[in-house]
């Protein structure tokens, strides 16, 4: 069963995903521009942005996970982005073995493992940098289909420095952030039961083969497989989102 709601963390979503017993998820993890925070069988980790598929391959019971909005996480964890970019790492590599056991530990104990994570998000949030508005603006702007050039122009930036700031902050540049925004908002389509070619123009893309592509080169699948399994879930009681961090 998979669950999520939008957290009290400003930007973020609280996700959990539950089964009777420890088995690997076939989830497919799309590259969405977001970094997370999750807990897996009491254990925590931390997954970077991601620039291609990535599919769990370790059994997990319970996952509870925070899921920053694109350019939030690394002020909160303390690392520039494009050090995680396409890894799974434990949070101990991070903050230290014993600090991350210990929060694994009162997470763990917690009746609601899931609360207790955004509990203490709440409370390491009030003493780090909040969200950069600039990067904000910049991932807006990209996700409603706006260029690199046109974005870095509304937000008063060069290309050398909106490139610089958005490894730091996205972990890849703005044009790998931009495909893989146009990719999430045709895939938004897909879902909602748009044909190829609409979807692709809609989106952002060349033509529907340009969406093919894309959907390949990012999320490791063909468009008729993932409209198949997109359908699958829908009709199902547990619906995946694209972006699902489920990992281990």
């Amino acid at each position: 069963m998979y669950e999520e709601r939008p957290a009290r963390l400003d930007g973020a979503v609280l996700w959990t995903r539950t089964a009777p017993a420890p088995v690997v998820s076939d989830a497919l993890v799309v590259p969405d521009g977001c970094m997370d925070l999750i807990w897996a069988d009491g254990r925590l980790l931390v997954a970077g942005a991601d620039t291609r598929a990535y599919r769990a391959d370790t059994p997990v019971a319970r996952y509870a996970g925070l899921r920053f909005a694109p350019g939030d996480a690394p002020g909160f964890f303390g690392v520039p982005a494009h050090e995680l970019r396409d890894r799974r790492v434990p949070l101990g590599a991070l903050w230290g073995e014993a600090a991350a056991r210990r929060l694994a530990e009162r997470i763990t104990d917690a009746p609601d493992p899931a609360a207790a994570l955004e509990e203490f998000a709440l409370r390491r949030a009030a003493d780090t940098p909040g969200p950069d508005p600039l990067l904000r603006a910049v991932v807006a702007r990209l996700a409603a289909g706006r260029t690199v050039a046109e974005t870095a122009d509304a937000v008063g930036l060069g290309a050398r420095q909106l490139h610089r700031r958005s490894l730091d902050a996205f972990g890849y540049g703005p044009k790998t952030l931009a495909r893989v925004l146009r990719l999430q908002r045709a895939l938004a389509l897909v879902r909602a039961g748009a044909p190829f070619a609409e979807a692709a123009l809609r989106a952002g893309c060349a033509d529907q083969a340009h969406l093919a592509r894309e959907t390949r080169a990012l999320a490791g699948t063909t468009l008729t497989a993932y409209a198949r399994s997109a359908a699958a879930s829908a009709k199902s009681d547990t619906p995946e989102p694209s972006g699902s961090r489920t990992t281990a």
